[in-house]
């Protein structure tokens, strides 16, 4: 039906006839001449109809925005004072010579060039939204870095092999999306939260390098990184090491944002123990390109009077950190108040400061409620270690470990934010050496110890690492992944020491156990959120805004309805019944 796309018509086909497809961006009447700038997904051109041609100038009276067109016309050099540079279409225009409306449309719900277009409309008709170019440049985005992973993977030896969309439930951290069975009643399938053990499992078939792009479902509170079905990139390999595998993945970001983004990312990444990470910046992600660190004061606060800071000092649950900020000493009583309320919402109890106004002029020199209760060795001590200077100010942080790493490390991104702060690189890096058992229970039961014997394992407690790693990036985390365990004793020692008695292991994992017991090779991968990298990579706020159909913060889709009720015909063919909602009404 069409000849070239709007956006590809340009000086190179003066004088030439065109045919093209399109929406009506914009009409406008100017003395008798019309334009119409035609709209597709490679940009915009301008189409001009004149009186000379009645019948087509007739029907071009009538076009309006979002109609659907098809014109054949003459490409030709716009007036000097007419180029628009801004347009790769802007040295010309196109001639009407014909023109059939292919559709009408009626007045959109919301313009496309409208900034202020609250979410739940832009979804409800989310196939308008993604004509607008912003949304275009980010679909096709999104296009060329799968299909650079896909080429990147395919080229170094991966498979690309599909797994099951309807498996069993297992325990991955999140509620699983159920789905009855009809032909065995009472029985119920799960969405996959991740392809897990299936991967592992063609580990032990000898696929040896697998791939996946796959769809994976999570029933959990969302956030703006997160979405109730979201995409991976999923990846898995024999005999590899995670400095084998992490190389591989760090060749391939390297090249995917030389290739898209034209983007030079640092060779090779930096990579930071856990402990480390936590210890500088309070987060296991990291954003480096915000020059502000966490400074522990354990020792310096060990002997101070001040109980709400030698408490934590002495505690080995507890931690204490000081935060500078350079030339924060401008910051209002109010805005210190508006912080102390950001930090109460990880937990913390408040937030103690010092205004250093002049650093060479001793106690007189700090502003602060909390300077009498520290003597002049422990200030000069403070002073000394975090490098303040005059004009600055300094943050403090005390209590339970955790409540201070997530209210201090989430304090420092947002001064780094609010104060202008963050540089302009982008900032890999790679985050290894996690805890094997986290203190919150959290642990993936297939990720192997550092420890080389299980008996190692069993006594080293809650000090042994893991062979597990993360790629971070500005801050956010891109993927994680470890070396998993292939050892028969060793996966019953995690099981053992995480509580899992035997039942419960056959229960969960029966089919993956067994699988270990018929030759299974040292494995490895990372799993990539597909969604999360092309957020980065297109600058937006939420992952909603790189997704085609994405659901809102509630996991429903204003689009299509759902999730919506469903006949009683078809819940007696599964065997459900479905149970009355107490609300308070029926309580009373």
């Amino acid at each position: 039906m069409r000849s070239h796309y709007c956006g590809q018509v340009t000086e190179s086909l003066l004088d030439q006839e065109v045919t093209l497809c399109g929406w009506v961006n914009r009409r406008r009447d100017h003395g008798g001449v019309i334009f119409v700038d035609l709209r597709d997904r490679e940009g915009l051109v301008q189409v001009v109809f004149d009186p000379d041609r009645a019948d087509v100038f007739a029907t071009a009276e009538h076009v309006r925005n979002e109609h659907v067109l098809r014109i054949k016309g003459l490409v030709r050099a716009r007036d000097e004072n007419a180029i628009n540079n801004k347009l790769a279409t802007g040295k010309i225009e196109v001639l009407g010579l014909e023109l059939e409306v292919l559709n009408a449309a009626e007045t959109p719900p919301f313009q496309l060039d409208d900034t202020d277009v609250h979410d739940d409309l832009r979804l409800r008709y989310r196939y308008i939204d993604l004509r607008r170019d912003e949304m275009q440049q980010r679909m096709k985005l999104r296009s060329q870095v799968t299909r650079y992973l896909r080429s990147y993977l395919d080229e170094n030896g991966f498979w690309d092999i599909e797994t099951p969309m309807l498996t069993k439930a297992t325990p991955e951290g999140a509620r699983d999306y159920l789905v009855p069975s009809r032909t065995y009643p009472g029985s119920f399938f799960a969405l996959p939260q991740s392809p897990q053990l299936f991967k592992q499992l063609l580990m032990m078939s000898g696929i040896d390098r697998y791939y996946q792009i796959v769809r994976c479902f999570r029933d959990e509170d969302l956030r703006a990184d997160r979405q109730p079905e979201f995409t991976q990139l999923d990846i898995e390999t024999s005999f590899m090491d995670e400095d084998a595998v992490m190389q591989v993945n760090e060749d391939m970001m390297r090249g995917l944002f030389k290739a898209v983004l034209n983007v030079d990312l640092p060779n090779p990444f930096p990579r930071m123990t856990y402990a480390e990470a936590m210890l500088r910046y309070g987060s296991d992600k990291p954003d480096l390109r915000i020059p502000l660190e966490l400074i522990d004061l354990a020792e310096e606060m060990k002997q101070v009077e001040f109980k709400v800071f030698s408490g934590p000092a002495n505690d080995p649950n507890g931690r204490i950190v000081v935060l500078r900020l350079p030339q924060g000493g401008s910051l209002s009583r109010k805005e210190i108040d508006a912080y102390t309320d950001y930090v109460g919402r990880y937990g913390a109890k408040g937030l103690a400061w010092i205004k250093v106004n002049d650093v060479d002029g001793g106690r007189d020199g700090l502003q602060s409620p909390i300077v009498k209760f520290l003597p002049d060795e422990v200030l000069a001590s403070i002073i000394e270690k975090t490098g303040t200077e005059s004009g600055d100010i300094l943050f403090f942080g005390a209590g339970e470990t955790r409540v201070v790493n997530e209210s201090i490390g989430a304090l420092r991104v947002k001064l780094g934010h609010d104060r202008d702060m963050v540089g302009d690189e982008w900032a890999p890096l790679w985050v290894v050496d996690f805890p094997m058992f986290e203190d919150d229970g959290k642990h993936h039961p297939f990720t192997a110890p550092s420890t080389t014997s299980p008996d190692e394992l069993k006594s080293g407690g809650s000090d042994t690492l893991s062979r597990a790693y993360d790629m971070v990036l500005n801050g956010t985390e891109l993927g994680g992944g470890s070396v998993r365990i292939h050892d028969t004793d060793m996966q019953k020692a995690v099981f053992e020491v995480l509580n899992i008695s035997d039942e419960e292991a056959e229960d969960k994992f029966g089919f993956l156990l067994t699988a270990l017991k018929y030759g299974c090779p040292p494995h490895a991968g990372i799993a990539f959120g597909l969604d999360r990298l092309i957020m980065l990579m297109t600058g937006a706020s939420s992952i909603r805004d790189v997704m085609a159909f994405p659901k809102t913060q509630t996991a429903a889709c204003p689009l299509t309805s759902a999730p919506a009720p469903v006949s009683s015909a078809q819940l007696k063919e599964l065997n459900l019944r479905l149970r009355k909602v107490e609300t308070e009404e029926s309580k009373s």
